[in-house]
């Protein structure tokens, strides 16, 4: 009897580990059967972060880094056409690409939208706003957290620290609202290739 009931409780294991295999495959299939080739080349090779490899060379000046800024509260950082910072969910989303430029020493850079050749900048009251052209506000100072995410505070206004920082809600926050240890201000910098991307 116990013979029996043993080899029947195994049929079942295994039967549903089967089944529930069978049901994730079909999941990941619907999930990607929309996507074009550049856009899953894209998904996989922006899906490896910086953790653990961290490379301080560039502080040093001139290097020039294309990346994905992907938030803590899981929003990947975007600029559009016409200047608007926002967050998406949509990893293949082009706007989401971004050139991290060192601008001086000390970890000071300018972080630039790809497609829309926008840069980040923050004003005085903290709001984050697009420019086209390059100045002071787009400077922001890159600072490494003990929990292996990067924040990016602005390297112009100093006398209170105020950062990039995306919202649950994926909506930009003002500076002034936000804080060095706040989940919103913590991003993972994502290697993406620019030339597996279409930004045109």
């Amino acid at each position: 009897m116990r013979k029996w009931m043993l080899t029947w409780n195994l049929q079942n294991l295994f039967s549903g580990l089967y089944l529930h295999a069978i049901f994730l495959f079909g999941s990941v299939c619907v999930v990607y059967s929309d996507c074009t080739p550049e856009q899953l080349a894209a998904i996989m090779n922006c899906s490896k972060h910086e953790r653990h490899t961290r490379n301080y060379d560039y502080m040093e000046g001139g290097d020039v880094r294309i990346r994905q800024l992907f938030s803590r509260t899981q929003w990947f950082l975007t600029i559009d056409d016409f200047g608007n910072i926002n967050g998406t969910q949509d990893a293949a989303n082009c706007y989401s690409i971004l050139e991290i430029r060192t601008v001086s020493e000390g970890g000071i850079l300018a972080i630039k939208g790809v497609k829309s050749q926008y840069y980040i900048s923050m004003t005085k009251d903290g709001q984050l706003q697009g420019k086209r052209i390059y100045n002071d506000n787009c400077n922001f100072k890159e600072v490494f957290l003990e929990n292996y995410f990067n924040a990016y505070s602005s390297a112009k206004w100093i006398r209170k620290d105020m950062f990039i920082a995306l919202s649950q809600k994926g909506r930009p926050m003002r500076g002034k609202k936000t804080r060095r240890e706040q989940k919103a201000c913590h991003f993972i910098p994502m290697k993406c290739r620019e030339a597996d991307r279409r930004v045109d």
